[in-house]
Order: C-alpha cells, then sequence, then structure tokens
C-alpha cells in the first residue's frame, strides 16, 4: 500500500461496466418529450449522432415506464424494480459524453482516457497510485459475463497497463472453471519443494535483472511468480461462495438463472475488496440493442438489477460503502430514435456519444444527488457536460490522487490518466 497525496474518501473501487452502450432514455433519464413526439422527425437532429447514418428513424418513447423514487424523487425505469428503492444511496450524472460512437475506441476512452490502444487504465493508473492492501490477491482484478458476451471490443486492452509497468495490470478472472490458471500446486510436490524451485528461479532472475536493470518486464515477471505463489493460498478461499450464508447468496440473487453468474461476480467483487484488493471492475456484455431494444434491455436490466442492488446493501450494511466507490456506466448512450434496419423501424436505438447516464454509490459521492442533464430528447448532453477526461479526476480524487501528480515519464514527457488534464466535477462530491 501507498499513502495518497491526500485524504481520500475511498479506498476501493468497483466498477460495474455495462459494456455495449445502454439507452440512457429508457433506464435513467426520463424524457416526456419522447412520448409527446413518438414518430416524428425532430428538426435539426444530428443523423451521424449514431454510428449508422442511415438508420436513423422517427424519435422513439421509451417502452418503459418511468417513475419517482425516494426522497429525491429520480425518476426511474420500471425494469428497475430493486436498485429505483436506493437511488438516496446514489448520485446520477446526466452530463458526460465522449469522443467516438464506435465502440471499440469509446471503450479505450472510458477505460484508458483515450480512444485507442496502448495507454494503462484506470484500474492499472489507481494501483500505480495506491497499490494494495493485499499480498497475496491481485490488486486489481477483472470479471466479465460467461456467456462469451461480456468480453469488451479490444478485450486486454482495456485492463492493460500500457507504458504503465506490468504489474499494475488488470488480472481477469475467468468466468467458468479455475478463474486462473495453476492455482493448484504441481502433483508430487510439496510445498516445500515448491518454494525452494521459486527461490532458486528468483535468484537467477534477480542476478539477470541487476545486470539488465531497465528490463522492467523482468521486474513484473519477478514479482508475478512470488504473488502467484501467495495466491495459491488466498484465491480458492475468496472464490468458494459455498461458505457465505443462504440469506446472502439468495439476496444476490444466486438462486436464479437469470441473476446467478452477475450475482455470484457481484458478490467475489465484495469478497475480494474486503481482502484488500483495490480496483475490481466486472463487465456485463450485451447492451447493444439496435433493435428490439424493449426485449433486449428488459433481460440485460433482469441480470444485474437484484446483484447490483444486493452489493450496494451488503456494503452498506458491513460498513464498507463509505469508503467502496461503487460505479455503473458504459462506454456511451443510446441515441432518441427508432433504428432502422433495410427500411424496416427496428424498435431500437443507435449509439450516441454525445450522452450517457453514470450511476455512482458511496466512496463520498454526494448520495441523492442529479448532476447534469441532456436536452429535452436526450441527445445531448446541455448541462454541466463533462468529457471523460473529468470523470477520471474526480475517480482519482475521490480516491486522494491528484491527477497532475500522479504521472509516469514516458516518451519524453510526465503523462497522466486524463492525458490533457480535466477537472473535479464538484457537484458529486459530498
Amino acid at each position: 500500500p501507498k499513502h495518497p497525496h491526500f485524504p481520500g474518501k475511498a479506498k476501493s473501487v468497483i466498477w460495474i461496466f455495462v459494456n455495449g452502450g445502454p439507452s440512457h432514455v429508457d433506464t435513467w433519464d426520463y424524457k416526456p418529450a419522447l412520448e409527446k413526439m413518438d414518430g416524428k422527425t425532430f428538426e435539426g437532429f444530428d443523423r451521424f449522432t449514431g454510428f449508422f447514418a442511415n438508420a436513423v428513424g422517427g424519435l422513439m418513447k421509451s417502452p418503459f415506464e418511468f417513475k419517482k423514487h425516494g426522497q429525491c424523487g429520480k425518476p426511474v425505469s420500471s425494469i428497475f424494480p430493486n436498485l429505483s428503492q436506493h437511488v438516496d444511496k446514489m448520485a446520477f450524472i446526466h452530463s458526460v459524453h465522449t469522443e467516438s460512437n464506435n465502440h471499440s475506441p469509446a471503450l479505450f476512452a472510458m477505460n484508458c482516457g483515450l480512444p485507442r490502444m496502448g495507454y494503462p487504465c484506470v484500474g492499472s493508473w489507481v494501483t500505480y497510485g495506491l497499490g494494495s492492501e493485499s499480498d497475496s490477491l491481485p490488486a486489481f482484478v477483472v470479471m466479465s459475463d460467461p456467456k462469451g458476451r461480456g468480453l469488451p471490443k479490444g478485450h486486454a486492452a482495456n485492463w492493460g497497463a500500457g507504458f504503465l509497468p506490468s504489474v499494475y495490470q488488470g488480472t481477469h478472472f475467468r468466468p467458468t472453471g479455475d478463474p486462473i490458471d495453476n492455482l493448484k500446486r504441481p502433483g508430487g510436490m510439496n510445498a516445500e519443494q515448491q518454494r525452494r524451485q521459486l527461490d532458486l528461479l528468483k535468484t537467477l532472475n534477480q542476478q539477470h535483472f541487476e545486470a539488465n536493470p531497465f528490463e522492467e518486464e523482468l521486474a513484473a515477471r519477478i514479482e508475478s511468480f512470488e504473488l502467484a505463489y501467495r495466491m495459491q493460498a488466498e484465491v480458492p478461499g475468496v472464490i468458494d461462495l459455498k461458505g457465505e450464508p443462504e440469506h446472502v447468496r439468495k439476496a444476490y440473487g444466486m438462486d436464479r438463472q437469470d441473476t446467478a453468474e452477475f450475482g455470484r461476480q457481484c458478490l467475489m467483487a465484495r469478497r475480494l475488496v474486503e481482502k484488500g484488493v483495490r480496483f475490481v471492475q466486472v463487465f456485463s456484455g450485451g447492451w447493444d440493442s439496435h433493435d428490439y431494444l424493449e426485449r433486449g434491455h428488459a433481460s440485460r436490466i433482469r441480470s444485474v438489477d437484484q446483484p447490483m442492488t444486493a452489493l450496494i446493501k451488503d456494503l452498506k450494511e458491513r460498513g464498507m460503502l463509505d469508503d467502496t466507490l461503487v460505479i455503473w456506466t458504459g462506454e456511451f448512450g443510446r441515441t432518441p430514435d427508432n433504428n432502422k434496419r433495410g427500411g424496416v423501424y427496428s424498435l431500437g436505438r443507435g449509439h450516441n456519444a454525445d450522452a450517457m447516464t453514470m450511476l455512482m454509490a458511496g466512496g463520498g459521492v454526494k448520495k441523492g444527488s442529479i448532476v447534469g442533464a441532456t436536452d429535452e430528447i436526450g441527445a445531448k448532453a446541455v448541462e454541466v457536460a463533462h468529457p471523460i477526461r473529468d470523470l477520471h479526476v474526480t475517480l482519482l480524487h475521490l480516491l486522494g490522487l491528484d491527477d497532475n501528480k500522479l504521472t509516469y515519464f514516458h516518451a519524453g514527457r510526465y503523462k497522466q490518466l486524463s492525458q490533457f488534464g480535466g477537472k473535479v466535477i464538484q457537484e458529486l462530491i459530498a
């Protein structure tokens, strides 16, 4: 563990990444104007907002009913029966925008600060700045959907360390089978024999490293062997959820087919943070609804609504929510129009880089706050609008890190997560 630049309100992060681009106007950003203008053409709407300019149709009202919840009066879609009951614990920002309406560059922008590969992701910067409170678990863990839809485009580039030392990259826990290779000691070898092997290997590698001090990959490899050895003792106990009480497993939805997998990952995220892991990112796929949005979004939200609610409640009951920052976001939002496929309305929406909604809970964010707004049809952020870099700077700030001081010398200059500087979104800070 390392000291932050100043006392932070959060110590760890659980980032729920709904991969594919959830529709803000069908989830958290209620737009009555879409009901009034359903099927009509909106004058001035830029058809190039979405990725497929020739697929733009008339405006489409949300297929879901919205109701106000909590003391903050937040309108929430009916497809969130559980999370809607906890809006007073959350902060919503409706005015974030990004640079690309294409999945891959948008994913890199959200995860790494720039819409291209090769840069350190947020989790790597956080662990570079704060280290880990556990010496037997990875500081940064990534989990993904087991159905094959959860891995984001670009895969490991979304949790890579870029030009930072490799020790700061995320560790992907596979969704099925053993999460990591070689968790069990080879047959016929006892702990003492394995330790002697690793000691010899460490001595040889260290001698080579001393002769070649700029081989940073070798330094990371030495540490990875030692961490792997310690993980053989620690990880099996963390990933074995059978010891959790039945009521906790049920609260996370592990007794239901549609919520079991995501519920298991949310519960594991809580256990990992509890053991000192600094940053956990969980990817949920299947949110790219160009057609039949009502069916697609309803299915995906059913899979995450109960588990994510259980995560927030569980952290709260354990006294962990105050210093654990929980984030929900995709890589961009959706357009307010009804997409066309082959000239036929598809009842879906296009990509929208100009507007999206994010929610946060715990970790020092202002409870029950609603920050910023989009225009009357949800096409563009117009009030308290912020680029992605401001979100990144705010996240670091909540952890006690100053983006201008969290730098790494590379390619002739000191680089940082925001790349070009950003500002803290003060309206989100408690």
